[in-house]
């Protein structure tokens, strides 16, 4: 990393962005197996509160990797760095009082708390959302085929069935949506905001 930067404040802090957007920012972080429903709850999620009138930015784990991250690949490393890059953007989201809602696979614990702590730092939110469903549920499915593909050999490094998926041991919001639909689901994200004051 160079040594000859220099962080460069603005000239509005915190508290008056806050003020003025009448909002708090706070990144929604969104982890799970592939098609457990996280870009679904996402979507849903980032439309809800658009409509109630909240700054809001939805980052896609296939959307990001078209453009910021298309130089990573699917190994350990580039999943470490892929979760490295997205926690400092979604941390820069909060920072601007967006309710930045991300949805990755985000399999290791170690990235995750990395991310947690990058936000704390900052006096940011962050909520980990443990989007659950069964491995053969999931599989069951495969609106992509991936699992299919993974199973035959054609995907290497696919989490769930090549590669590990850490589940999170204490998430702040735990969805079954093998349990619950996505109206339900974005239901429980909306008490949890409300609850903790990041909405009114």
């Amino acid at each position: 990393m160079s040594t000859n930067i220099t962080f460069h404040p603005g000239s509005v802090d915190a508290q008056e962005r806050v003020g003025l957007l009448k909002q708090t920012g706070v990144t929604i972080w969104l982890t799970g197996l592939s098609a457990s429903g996280k870009s679904t709850i996402a979507c849903a999620l980032e439309q809800h509160l658009l409509h109630l009138r909240k700054f809001t930015y939805r980052l896609d784990g296939d959307n990001v990797r078209l453009g910021l991250n298309k130089d990573l690949g699917f190994d350990e490393k580039s999943r470490v760095e892929n979760i490295r890059r997205i926690g400092e953007v979604s941390k820069l989201f909060a920072d601007s009082a967006c309710i930045a809602i991300t949805a990755f696979i985000s399999p290791y614990r170690a990235d995750r708390q990395v991310a947690r702590e990058l936000h704390e730092k900052g006096g940011l939110g962050f909520i980990e959302v443990f989007v659950d469903a069964p491995l053969s549920v999931v599989e069951q499915r495969d609106p992509k085929g991936l699992y299919k593909a993974a199973r035959a050999g054609k995907i290497k490094d696919f989490t769930g069935v090549s590669a590990p998926y850490e589940a999170p041991e204490k998430p702040d919001i735990h969805i079954r949506t093998d349990e619950c639909d996505v109206t339900r689901a974005v239901e429980v994200i909306i008490e949890y905001l409300t609850k903790h004051n990041y909405i009114s």
